[in-house]
């Protein structure tokens, strides 16, 4: 980051100063003729005081504050809103400076508040339920347009901001630097200091970058998006099962528990006639006994495809054999069907994105 800095300054191409670290703006300020500590006290005002405008960044000198004008501080705009017929649930439109299109979400539930970040423009997974998949695969988003998601939505809600899933469009390990980045803002103590407890990432199990973030140690919560009792069932429904295999990814999750000693959250879409048999709950129950974990089920959000929800009585058949199983289940009962912002709903068009 320091030379992508340095060389914006040659070609005056700025970058947008959201997504930058401590670092990256103490070599920005040197840069600028200025002494290393205003980077750091640049760093508080966007990240701690989440400050827009430089001429309130009052212990800046004036000089500062004048060549800082030529930087953006934001890299996204937010073109549309969206709100849930409950208005707990708001969707987000917003662009990237050349013009490509994502989707946010922030969740309210009781004294949670949630924001939903996406960490790609498309996703090249290919789940067969998932809308994101439709668009294909468009580019990885920077640390700055996936974290400015955050300011962008916090700027609007109502309430604090409380909770960070990196479940939006996108597979997170699949954008894994900028991912990691983006969440270390996130938590850094000197700026926005969200907990880490409270930054879970969420991936469809990519065995190599799961194996990175345990050998790395991070303190972030981890998902993973399991959706079958088996490896056959799961190759149907997410292609990357067959290079990352049922077997494999069991493993990988087994080592992370294991030596993280954190718990982990196992997403499992439940999609009619797929993967919601009482024989699945049973080889569920068999297989994530073996792990520290928490089940998280959740109905199928329906989009433009051949597969269902189940019914309600077929998703309490499914869950009934849970009740005395070893680990926590809960039940994800997707917020914002109604403005396609539930779980594997988030898609923009595809033929706006170079408008």
């Amino acid at each position: 980051m320091k030379f992508s800095i340095m060389r914006s300054l040659d070609t005056k191409q700025y970058p947008s100063l959201i997504g930058q670290s401590v670092e990256d703006l103490e070599s920005l300020s040197i840069a600028l003729g200025q002494p290393s500590f205003r980077g750091r006290q640049l760093f508080d005002w966007i990240y701690r005081k989440k400050v827009d405008d430089f001429t309130k960044m009052t212990d800046l000198p004036k000089s500062l504050q004048e060549k800082l004008k030529v930087y953006s501080l934001h890299p996204l705009k937010i073109l549309n809103t969206n709100s849930s017929s409950s208005k707990k649930t708001q969707k987000y439109l917003l662009t990237t400076k050349k013009g490509m299109t994502i989707e946010s979400v922030l969740m309210r539930k009781k004294n949670r508040a949630t924001i939903c970040l996406s960490t790609q423009v498309g996703c090249a997974v290919d789940c067969s339920f998932c809308a994101t998949a439709k668009m294909g695969f468009v580019k990885n988003l920077s640390v700055g347009e996936i974290i400015d998601q955050y300011f962008q939505l916090e700027r609007l809600s109502d309430t604090k901001i409380t909770n960070v899933v990196f479940m939006g469009m996108g597979e997170p390990f699949l954008n894994y630097k900028n991912s990691i980045a983006a969440a270390k803002l996130l938590n850094h103590e000197k700026g926005i200091n969200l907990g880490a407890r409270r930054i879970t990432i969420s991936t469809a199990g990519i065995i190599g970058k799961i194996k990175k973030f345990t050998k790395e140690k991070h303190p972030f919560r981890l998902a993973i998006s399991l959706n079958g009792s088996n490896h056959d069932q799961r190759l149907k429904i997410m292609p990357i099962t067959k290079n990352q295999t049922f077997q494999n990814l069991l493993e990988a999750i087994k080592v992370y528990t294991n030596q993280s000693r954190k718990r982990i959250t196992i997403e499992y879409v439940l999609i009619e006639g797929i993967n919601n048999s009482k024989k699945d709950s049973l080889k569920l129950i068999e297989i994530l006994s073996q792990i520290k974990c928490k089940l998280n089920v959740i109905p199928y959000n329906e989009i433009d495809s051949v597969y269902k929800r189940p019914s309600e009585e077929g998703i309490h058949v499914f869950l009934n054999p849970f009740k005395n199983a070893p680990f926590p289940v809960t039940v994800r009962w997707s917020k914002g069907q109604d403005i396609d912002a539930g779980c594997g709903q988030l898609a923009t068009n595809i033929n706006e994105q170079y408008r």
